[in-house]
């Protein structure tokens, strides 16, 4: 009689930690943090300035009405993303694109009014409805920062982790997409201040932004410094290198700008952005196959 097959603790252990990764596989929302995550990230922060643009500005629909239609756009595709019970790059990404082009228009109107300095063309009003708040830059910017930490405070007392890869439960996401709305209205706000009031020009600002992001990369090598808040700061960093980078595509020569249209620059951002949103699906699909195939071996081994 043959002895019966012997799991040995190591096998057992091996066992459980795929059955681990399986199941985080699966309950996993977010994306991995990877070069990738970054490059996108950038694509569709620009192509969220430019086709916010394009709404309110070229389209002439103005920055109430735009803001109202972008919100309820976000509001969609935030649902669809809540109720996916996996990772999906189309959904996720179709997300932090709609934040992007809300937040281009929620900071205009925020932060601009009817003024010359705003309207060109001799335009006395742009679409229906209020022309804008009119707070200006400074003064938006330092109320979403407020409201920034107010959703990070809460976020800290209900003991949710802030490790995005680590996020499976709505209330989690809930909070993450909360985060990630106002970081992109200030990262807007920001993006403008430099690119209109500065001084610094659109590509000057577009080479502070990345010079401040090479800092933040430097001090990943720090271990003092917690790489979740670096995160966070990156995240509302790029959304200003996006603005900026927008509005150097769109923006007219005589203005520091290559003038190439709002609608030119959101059809080839949003092919750029589509063609990685294929790329990372594919990536997604090849992970969960290699998971597979490990898995086998110790499925067999434990029966």
């Amino acid at each position: 009689m043959e002895n019966p097959q012997v799991l040995t603790d190591l096998d057992v252990a091996s066992t459980h930690q795929a059955a681990a990764s399986r199941t985080k596989s699966v309950m996993k929302k977010l994306p991995e943090v990877t070069l990738a995550f970054w490059v996108m990230k950038i694509a569709a922060t620009t192509l969220g300035e430019t086709a916010g643009d394009l709404f309110a500005q070229t389209l002439k629909l103005g920055y109430f009405l735009t803001t109202i239609a972008l919100f309820l756009i976000f509001v969609v595709t935030l649902v669809v993303q809540l109720r996916s019970r996996h990772y999906n790059p189309f959904f996720y990404w179709t997300v932090i694109l709609s934040t992007s082009m809300a937040g281009t228009t929620m900071s205009d109107f925020m932060n601009r009014d009817a003024s010359a300095k705003f309207l060109s063309n001799g335009a006395k009003s742009l679409g229906w409805g209020p022309q804008g708040l009119g707070l200006g830059y400074p003064t938006g910017a330092a109320i979403l920062i407020s409201i920034l930490l107010v959703i990070f405070t809460v976020w800290k007392v209900s003991g949710m982790t802030f490790q995005i890869r680590d996020i499976v439960t709505f209330r989690g996401e809930a909070l993450f997409w909360s985060a990630i709305l106002v970081s992109n209205t200030l990262g807007t706000s920001m993006g403008d201040f430099l690119s209109d009031s500065s001084g610094l020009g659109y590509l000057g600002g577009a080479l502070l932004v990345s010079g401040a992001l090479a800092v933040l990369v430097a001090l990943m090598k720090v271990p003092v410094v917690p790489n979740v808040l670096l995160f966070w700061i990156a995240f509302v960093l790029t959304r200003p290198l996006g603005a900026t980078a927008g509005d150097f595509l769109t923006k007219p020569v005589s203005k520091g700008g290559l003038d190439l249209g709002t609608a030119g620059s959101s059809a080839v951002l949003l092919a750029v952005l589509f063609g990685l949103m294929v790329y990372a699906h594919t990536q997604e699909k090849k992970n969960a196959v290699t998971l597979s195939e490990q898995e086998q071996p110790l499925t067999r081994r434990a029966g």
